[in-house]
């Protein structure tokens, strides 16, 4: 498995032991093992992930071929039990931060659009008794803003499985982006903090809101437009009624069905509104991705540290796997283009083009995935 030890290359180059063994000294963890360090725990969730191994045991077989020093199951189970899991937390957001911005493209808006959703993972209640969800099942949330230019997330909260998603939102807050969201995110409370406080959204309203007191925008137009209606108005509820009045854009989506959104943006077209609100399908897709890529639906512990813990390991992954092909992408000719799904699996196998691969063992690859020039 040339590619394991090769992604562990990279997995240092990215986070570099001084920054693991700094991320768990400000989590408050003393590590005291040599062998089974942090570090190596590290390697391990990654690794769990873009192999998608399937439990404690399959992940201790297959260890050391992978570059990993051998360790027994019930060793690594205490391992991640032990560590707490906010040290993974903080090394993913260390890894958002500073990676570089330079495959950003042109924005068609006035900023970059913020994604706002969240997914989650079940699992029988006995196995997580501390994470009800519904029934007989428990479950844990991962709650994530993702960047649209880039496709990574540039926040993620967790939360067990019951928690609702409408608060999570004002912890992802980010004034430099527009935010989407989807109906779970809309009290008409939390929108009026957001225009007040400058905070550009765009959210689907649910079916109880009323539009009171609408007012007509001026808009041109258009026979191929599918905006139907573009007003300003407050917005109610039969227990409620916001205090600022709120642009909203109906508009009817590819199938026909009629969309109603709140925004705060006045000097973009409610054609534009409408594309805005049409790109947060695309954290959609990124949930599909690492659930079918990267083993994310496979909980292997029951702890707090162990669940949260080989969650943001796949998320590390992720982003990782995705700046080396945006990185190498780049610099590759158009003839052997790769989609990042095709990139994934070739990278795994040994098998990507030998193109790409002169270009990821160049001496200056890593520094134009980190923009260091």
């Amino acid at each position: 498995m040339e590619n394991s030890t090769q992604f562990l290359s990279f997995l240092q180059s990215f986070l570099s032991p001084e920054q693991v063994a700094q991320a768990a000294h400000d989590a408050g963890y003393q590590d005291t093992s040599r062998q089974f360090s942090v570090q190596w725990l590290l390697g391990f969730w990654t690794l769990s992930a873009v192999h998608r191994w399937k439990s404690y045991r399959s992940g201790a077989d297959l260890a050391e071929s992978t570059g990993l020093k051998a360790a027994h199951y019930s060793r690594i189970s205490t391992k991640t039990a032990e560590v707490p899991y906010t040290v993974f937390k903080r090394l993913f957001h260390l890894l958002v931060s500073q990676k570089n911005r330079r495959f950003r493209r042109q924005l068609a808006f006035t900023k970059e659009l913020l994604l706002l959703d969240s997914t989650t993972v079940t699992i029988g209640e006995t196995r997580l008794p501390w994470a009800p969800y519904h029934g007989k099942r428990a479950g844990i949330k991962l709650h994530v803003a993702l960047r649209e230019t880039e496709q990574v997330p540039e926040k993620v909260v967790e939360t067990i499985g019951s928690l609702h998603d409408g608060p999570i939102s004002e912890q992802l807050v980010l004034p430099d982006f527009i935010m989407i969201m989807d109906r779970a995110y809309g009290k008409l409370e939390r929108l009026d903090r957001f225009k007040t406080s400058k905070q550009s959204y765009v959210v689907r309203l649910r079916d109880n809101v009323y539009l009171h007191q609408p007012r007509s925008l001026r808009r041109h137009p258009s026979e191929e437009s599918n905006v139907i209606r573009d007003i300003s108005c407050q917005l109610s509820t039969p227990q409620n009624r916001s205090q600022e009045r709120h642009r909203v854009v109906v508009f009817k989506d590819d199938e026909g069905r009629e969309i109603r959104v709140a925004t705060d943006l006045m000097e973009v077209s409610g054609e534009q509104i409408a594309q805005m609100y049409k790109a947060r399908w695309e954290v959609e897709v990124f949930f599909r991705w690492i659930k079918q890529n990267l083993n994310v639906p496979t909980l292997f512990g029951t702890t707090e540290n162990a669940v949260y813990g080989q969650l943001y390991g796949a998320l590390i992954a992720y982003v990782i796997l995705k700046s080396l092909f945006e990185s190498a992408r780049m610099n590759v000719p158009k003839h052997v283009e790769l989609s990042f799904i095709r990139f994934f699996r070739l990278f795994l196998t040994e098998q990507l083009p030998v193109e790409w691969r002169i270009v990821m063992l160049q001496d200056h690859f890593l520094d134009s995935v980190f923009h260091r020039n």
